[in-house]
């Protein structure tokens, strides 16, 4: 689906150029994409540069976290979930383990370091499923729990924030921890429903009342305060929060006698190898958007999207963003694409950039997930997967929207 999605970009773009040439007389319009592409290209080598260092870094964190046994205890605290989640699970199984992993990473903004992660999950989950070629149910509730994963630390979205000369980085922090928990929880309601788990068990209910109660906290306190005031706290406590963390895994990580150092450099070389990887699918997606804005197509299709919203009477600045939200379901590196050429073209702290950068922190990609995790243990039929896993993201972009005119418009 990605490759036809991404051929799909250029022929637009052909298309809409050769309409800008014939019919309204733009002769320098092909001398416009081909120059998209050049520039295109030039900021994907720049943001890979950037990239590298934060990657490397929060996998050398995970690596601590991981030799401390910090890792192990998070599988120890959540087995009880797990197990009436997903009851097929025995406890002490494996797949706790990698499971916790995967949710840690995606917890900590690290989509690409996440994957590795996730197909270890999927893995020893496969060892349990009876029909190897059918998804499982409890496969299905950890894809859906993996697209919607709470974000707690969205660093590379920082990252790239900070890239394009944003004045506070992480002011998108408490926006994107709303946006995604909502995500979750849409998730895991749209699964439970299909499969007819009991929500209402006491172990359950302990663990989603403490979440959804947290998450209450959270926007109560935040709804007390003025717009300027919001924005400064929601900063303060992202920023506190991500340096507590990196204090707390080094601190832990002494205090059970693990070098620190030596253990920090093996995990921040994988992080130079994850950069590396990716580079050739930025560069594919933000050329072919790049181009695609160029022709003047994109912008045609958010007329059109603003037209819309514009006919039922609603606010229609949210329909520059809505790029991102369109490609977020097929493509994590397509969406990432579409919030750095929505900050490019708008000014990275423009309404639209910053919820852009809230949209791409809601959910996850549910089709590229689908498709790796599934394949990687050969699954053909997906079942409610797919249902489900758009449900959260739904839901994700709904509350992303929400929460962006809350805090930024």
């Amino acid at each position: 689906m990605l490759h036809r999605l991404w051929l799909s970009f250029f022929l637009a773009a052909f298309a809409a150029a050769l309409y800008q040439w014939l019919w309204l007389d733009n002769a320098g319009i092909f001398q416009q994409l081909v120059q998209a592409t050049f520039d295109m290209s030039a900021l994907t080598v720049e943001l890979a540069i950037g990239l590298i260092g934060t990657l490397a870094f929060w996998l050398g964190m995970m690596k601590l976290a991981e030799a401390s046994g910090l890792v192990d205890k998070l599988a120890l605290a959540v087995t009880p979930l797990f197990t009436r989640l997903m009851p097929e699970l025995p406890k002490g199984h494996p797949a706790i383990g990698s499971m916790t992993m995967n949710l840690s990473a995606n917890m900590l903004g690290l989509d690409n370091a996440a994957t590795p992660l996730g197909l270890k999950a999927m893995q020893d989950l496969q060892q349990l499923n009876p029909h190897k070629h059918t998804a499982s149910n409890a496969q299905i509730l950890f894809l859906v729990l993996n697209t919607s994963s709470v974000t707690l630390f969205p660093i590379t979205i920082f990252l790239y924030r900070a890239q394009q000369g944003a004045a506070d980085p992480t002011s998108v922090f408490i926006p994107i921890l709303i946006a995604t928990s909502c995500s979750t929880l849409a998730g895991l309601l749209a699964v439970s429903l299909v499969q007819r788990i009991n929500l209402l068990q006491r172990t359950v209910l302990l663990y989603l009342g403490g979440f959804v109660a947290l998450l209450l906290a959270f926007i109560g306190y935040f709804s007390t305060l003025g717009a300027d005031e919001l924005q400064r706290q929601s900063s303060l406590t992202g920023n506190l929060l991500i340096f507590s963390a990196i204090i707390g895994f080094l601190l832990l990580a002494h205090w059970r006698k693990v070098n620190v150092y030596e253990q920090f450099i093996e995990g921040a070389k994988q992080g130079f190898e994850v950069a590396i990887t990716i580079i050739p699918y930025l560069l594919a997606m933000l050329v072919a958007i790049g181009v695609l804005r160029a022709s003047g197509a994109l912008d045609g299709l958010i007329w059109l999207l603003r037209e819309g919203v514009a006919a039922l009477g609603m606010d229609t600045r949210f329909a520059d963003a809505l790029p991102t939200a369109i490609m977020k379901p097929f493509s994590g590196s397509g969406a990432r694409a579409m919030m750095l050429e929505t900050m490019h073209s708008h000014g990275v702290d423009s309404f639209a950039a910053y919820l852009a950068s809230v949209i791409q922190g809601s959910t996850e990609t549910t089709f590229y997930v689908l498709a790796v995790y599934f394949g990687a243990v050969g699954i053909r039929h997906t079942r409610h997967a797919i249902a489900c896993g758009l449900t959260a993201d739904l839901a994700g972009i709904i509350a992303a929207i929400a929460v962006g005119y809350w805090f930024f418009a």
